[in-house]
């Protein structure tokens, strides 16, 4: 609880703090805090989900089969085909699981070149302002590093060959999303989905209860504001 506490601790600080001199805390001060939190919350995000059951376990992010297949789920147990459905849906979620661990460099990086523009907006935005931060700033990247553990992942399961032989014909006549056209995208652009959930819960929860125990100069920012 003291690592998720910290998270977006200095989200706390107004607009009228960031122009003060609050005793010993500066603006550069400030923006270090927000930037101890982030590191703290992010990467507490990253760990929860990272692991055995991060995505399987948890129902709020937990990758379900793609529309374009659960409309034929039906015909596919009917078919025998149960197994193979259960199979591509926990080999997605593994999937996800092996991938988010490689987010947590770039979530750092995001934070380390943030400039004092970016932290103001994001002290003072709305309360998911630093979740959008590290989608605009960050889901490229996290695409490029997660599409190839999830297409390894998912090759194994050959009901994932034959959804994307289908879902590609049924793209080309405009029946499916092309979003969905190919299972590996499916899930990469879920995976992201969950851990900017996950992001976005913490810092909505900081934001309303801003209680509990962060580090360095988290703790220090927290602790001169809160006064």
């Amino acid at each position: 609880m003291r690592v998720i506490g910290g998270f977006l601790v200095g989200i706390v600080i107004s607009t009228q703090a960031l122009a003060l001199d609050l005793g010993n805390l500066s603006n550069a001060d400030a923006v270090r805090g927000l930037k101890d939190a982030l590191s703290q919350g992010s990467t507490a995000a990253v760990s929860k989900l990272g692991v055995e059951n991060g995505f399987l376990g948890n129902d709020k992010v937990k990758i379900p089969l793609p529309d374009a297949l659960k409309r034929i789920e039906g015909g596919l147990r009917l078919l025998g085909m149960q197994k193979q459905a259960d199979e591509l849906v926990t080999a997605m979620n593994r999937a996800a699981e092996q991938a988010v661990p490689e987010a947590k460099s770039l979530l750092l990086g995001a934070i380390k070149n943030m400039s004092v523009q970016d932290a103001k907006g994001i002290l003072t935005g709305g309360d998911t302002a630093a979740t959008e931060y590290f989608r605009k700033t960050t889901s490229s990247q996290l695409t490029a590093k997660f599409l190839p553990i999830v297409t390894r992942a998912t090759a194994k399961v050959g009901l994932a060959e034959k959804y994307n032989k289908l879902a590609s014909r049924g793209a080309q006549l405009g029946l499916v999303d092309e979003k969905q056209a190919r299972i590996e995208n499916y899930v990469t652009q879920k995976t992201l989905d969950g851990l900017f959930l996950m992001i976005a819960e913490q810092e909505k929860a900081i934001r309303k209860d801003p209680v509990g125990a962060a580090t360095g100069m988290a703790r220090k920012v927290f602790g001169l504001i809160g006064k």
